[in-house]
């Protein structure tokens, strides 16, 4: 055999060597769990045979505690490029069958450079992580490792669409990555992100707490709100990863992708015109009036089991990608309160910074009253939705359904933080407040000196009602552009969004704003 046919020979085993990772003891041990191992969660990601590897001969460079008779190749984290959809994304995926999945320096390196890469192509970047943190082998390299990734996800943010995929342990500072990202999947059963685990928090708080209950997918996705999507089977998170980005651009200089749509733009919902109830005191359910009016009734809701008050998420009108942000009135009556108002205000950005036209559908009486809301900050989180909308400058569409009252009206995408097209339901009721808190202030003595203050009270209140519960007194000022007909409403939006496609606004020129935190 001649030297080279030697060579090509060597390549093709250290190639088959590479792609064994940890070896095939471990990789059975990985699907025992019911996990996939590295390559196979890119081959599920990306469209088949799209996958180019990078660094897969990169070995580490420890000498400590007898490391340097262990290495393998890749070094625990599969990294290159590849396209979803026909579009262009870099991907890292940590294999847990080397080293736990453990972070070296030539890992973080790795992942580095992928990082970069997709900074320089203005791609997508999706990280899948299955790790048990830092190699503490490595100390300090470890560590420095780590901060290098988070610069890189702090200047890429708003740039490039960043997705992280939490497949299986996260912890301590290597859960800062994903909370930096733009979105995060957690997978249900076999994923934890916390901090500081189970056994630390035992002995410092004496708390004794299972990792499921201290940082799974239920708790992140529910409680703390950390994490976006949950899935049940590795199957059908990467397919969510794959639809999720079909929603969004390559880069903060694109526009998402436009698809062809079946849907008449001019299609009447008659349902819409009789969905609000006669009874102000009644709910009704804001996904009846989403899935009426967007493409196909096709609505990807983000952070579904969080801040259930309010409703996020993408959907398309007439192919056209847009940011749904919609108070739910069947949950704590559609208020406002801290982590609603920061749920909507990430949102919010992240749809600005990519180019994605909002869409607010507002049914909201205020925000939540008492000391635990003002001690939390309320003041703050609700400023941060207020700053969000109004520091946005993608088309900005805002229908109001029914309640508009007093600060949650400013917040949710009023005229005034620049809302381009501002349409009310004939059931819109806009005002500093409803009917009966408002008399209170107003005839608060008169009552008093009346022969039957109740009697006089439900007279002013229903005085007072028919005055301001109506869209035409905000019309009659121009803070409402027009007054619509519910079951038009999809045709309305797709007009006015048809309308903004040429929209130019600029903020004035600053380093960054300081949004209240």
């Amino acid at each position: 055999m001649s030297n080279q046919l030697e060579k090509v020979k060597e390549l093709i085993e250290l190639r088959t060597q590479a792609r064994l990772g940890g070896g095939e003891k471990a990789i059975n041990k990985q699907h025992e769990k019911g996990k996939y191992t590295a390559r196979e969660r890119i081959a599920m990601l990306l469209d088949e045979g799209s996958f180019e590897e990078m660094d897969m001969f990169v070995k580490h460079r420890c000498t400590n505690f007898g490391q340097d008779k262990k290495t393998y190749l890749g070094d625990g984290v599969v990294t290159g490029y590849g396209t979803i959809d026909g579009r262009l994304v870099y991907v890292f995926a940590q294999d847990f069958t080397v080293f736990g999945g453990s972070l070296s320096e030539t890992m973080a390196l790795k992942i580095c450079k992928v990082m970069d890469q997709a900074m320089k192509m203005g791609a997508p970047c999706i990280g899948i992580n299955d790790s048990g943190g830092a190699r503490i082998q490595e100390g300090i390299n470890a560590l420095a490792g780590y901060a290098e990734i988070f610069q890189r996800n702090i200047l890429a943010s708003g740039v490039i669409p960043q997705i992280s995929g939490i497949f299986g342990p996260c912890a301590g500072g290597a859960v800062y990555s994903p909370a930096l990202t733009d979105f995060t999947l957690m997978m249900e059963g076999t994923s934890y992100m916390f901090l500081t685990g189970p056994k630390v928090v035992k002995t410092v708080t004496g708390e004794d707490v299972s990792a499921e209950d201290l940082g799974g997918a239920s708790v992140h996705s529910s409680k703390s709100g950390v994490t976006h999507f949950t899935a049940s089977t590795e199957e059908e998170a990467l397919a969510l990863i794959r639809k999720l980005l079909s929603y969004i651009p390559q880069n903060n200089l694109e526009e998402a992708p436009q698809v062809e749509c079946t849907d008449p733009i001019d299609r009447l919902e008659d349902s819409l015109n009789e969905i609000i109830p006669d009874n102000p005191n009644k709910a009704y359910n804001m996904y009846e009036v989403i899935s009426a009016i967007v493409d196909n009734g096709e609505f990807l809701e983000v952070q579904a089991n969080y801040a259930r008050n309010i409703i996020i998420g993408f959907a398309r009108f007439n192919g056209q990608s847009v940011g749904i942000v919609a108070n739910q009135p069947q949950v704590m009556a559609g208020v406002l309160d801290s982590n609603a108002s920061r749920k909507g205000a990430r949102f919010v950005r992240f749809c600005d910074a990519f180019n994605i036209p909002l869409v607010s559908l507002v049914d909201v009486p205020g925000f939540l009253p008492g000391t635990g809301q003002e001690y939390n900050g309320v003041i703050l989180h609700g400023a941060k939705l207020l700053y969000a909308y109004g520091e946005a400058t993608v088309p900005k569409v805002t229908i109001t359904l029914r309640k508009s009252y007093g600060g949650s009206h400013i917040v949710m995408s009023c005229k005034q933080l620049r809302g381009d097209m501002n349409y009310a339901w004939p059931t819109a009721e806009i005002a500093v407040m409803g009917g009966a808190g408002a008399v209170e202030v107003l005839y608060a003595k008169e009552a008093k000196e009346a022969a039957d203050p109740k009697a006089f009270m439900a007279e002013k209140e229903a005085e007072y009602t028919k005055l301001f519960a109506n869209p035409y007194n905000a019309a009659k000022y121009g803070y409402i552009d027009d007054v619509i007909e519910p079951r038009n409403t999809r045709f309305r939006i797709i007009r006015a969004l048809q309308q903004l496609q040429t929209k130019k606004l600029n903020n004035p020129a600053k380093k960054h704003g300081n949004i209240p935190l």
